[in-house]
């Protein structure tokens, strides 16, 4: 216990400090991308086994302060944060672990955050050894990995299609109750693809007469699991006697799935694209809404990989964007102060 001055020239008890408190703040940003700000609605901001939130904890737990819900709108003119979580344990190690339990539970759609870099610094031998100052994230590079790794990434896209069936033979007017896909004799397999983390995945498979799971490739390998149950937010997988829950969240073509081993964003591939829609190639795209600033090259310049072509502006922060490779500026279809939302052209380069 100290004794200390207080501001009436009284003397104020502070009590002793008790065990550990740890901090993060979780962002709409994109580590692995050069903390590139994300933008858009979020589906869902769900963090479970909060103890408190905007308020003092009684005991070893989670307090969430968050400024946003469901339904909020991240965009281009404040900071990135979406919320402080903070945890308090008698041991360090037990308030990272609670920290990291939170963060990997937490479901969070629609735009991209830094949970799996606070989930991987949190785990890491390193820093619960207390081993961290400015230099840590240049040193322990692997934290920038996603919590998803390929087997999950690949599972999580046949949840995402088996939830799709499901949800369209619960829509069925009619012989709902008939399994995906069925036929008086087998068939070639169902397919759906989608745009992930690992670029497109060609997910494939067919269900027996009794609704088992005959057939389950992606990219034509075989996954080797049996269907457990499924429903549309719901797939559960079962493999080498152990079960993993797939909970499924579609939004118009985008499906969250969420499991123990991390979260994947899939996108649905149409099956027949609309001809016209694409991009010309050689074309340089926004990767968030923003305002151009400095446009440091003309049309018909020449241009090497690396050099700079123009800078957008959001969140309060400068993105630089450079040349992928050598070539000419054919198009420069912007100029400063130009706001530009995502997907939109900002320059083509033809390359020689």
């Amino acid at each position: 216990t100290a004794v200390v001055p207080a501001r009436s020239g009284t003397t104020a008890v502070v009590p002793p400090t008790r065990g550990h408190a740890i901090e993060v703040r979780l962002y709409a940003e994109d580590p692995a991308e050069g903390w590139r700000p994300s933008t858009g609605r979020l589906h869902a901001f769900e963090v479970p086994r909060v103890d408190a939130a905007f308020a003092a904890l009684s005991g070893a737990g989670v307090r969430l302060d968050s400024g946003v819900e469901p339904g909020s709108v991240v965009g281009v003119h404040y900071d990135p944060m979406l919320a402080k979580l903070i945890a308090w344990a008698p041991t360090r190690d037990e308030a990272a672990r609670l920290l990291a339990d939170a963060l990997t539970r937490a479901r969070l759609h629609g735009v991209v955050t830094n949970r799996d870099l606070l989930v991987r610094v949190l785990r890491h031998p390193a820093f619960l050894a207390g081993e961290t100052d400015t230099g840590f994230l240049a040193r322990h590079d692997d934290v920038f990995a996603p919590l998803a790794d390929p087997t999950t990434v690949r599972r999580a896209a046949l949840a995402a299609a088996l939830a799709g069936a499901a949800a369209r033979r619960a829509d069925a007017r009619v012989l709902s109750g008939l399994p995906s896909g069925w036929r008086n004799v087998p068939s070639a397999p169902q397919s759906t693809a989608f745009d992930g983390p690992t670029g497109r995945l060609e997910v494939a498979y067919r269900f027996d007469r009794r609704g088992a799971l005959a057939v389950a490739t992606v990219d034509g390998d075989p996954v080797d699991v049996t269907l457990v149950e499924a429903a549309p937010d719901r797939v559960v997988l079962g493999s080498g006697g152990v079960r993993e829950t797939f909970a499924v969240h579609l939004v118009d073509d985008v499906s969250y799935v969420d499991s123990t081993g991390g979260s994947v964003t899939l996108t649905e591939v149409p099956r027949f694209p609309l001809p016209g829609t694409g991009v010309a190639e050689g074309s340089l795209v926004a990767p968030m809404p923003g305002t151009v600033g400095r446009v440091a090259v003309a049309t018909g310049d020449r241009v090497a990989a690396g050099d700079l072509l123009l800078t957008l502006e959001a969140m309060k922060l400068e993105h630089p964007v450079y040349a992928p490779g050598d070539g000419v500026v054919a198009e420069l279809p912007v100029a400063a102060g130009t706001r530009v939302d995502t997907g939109d052209v900002l320059a083509v380069i033809t390359h020689e």
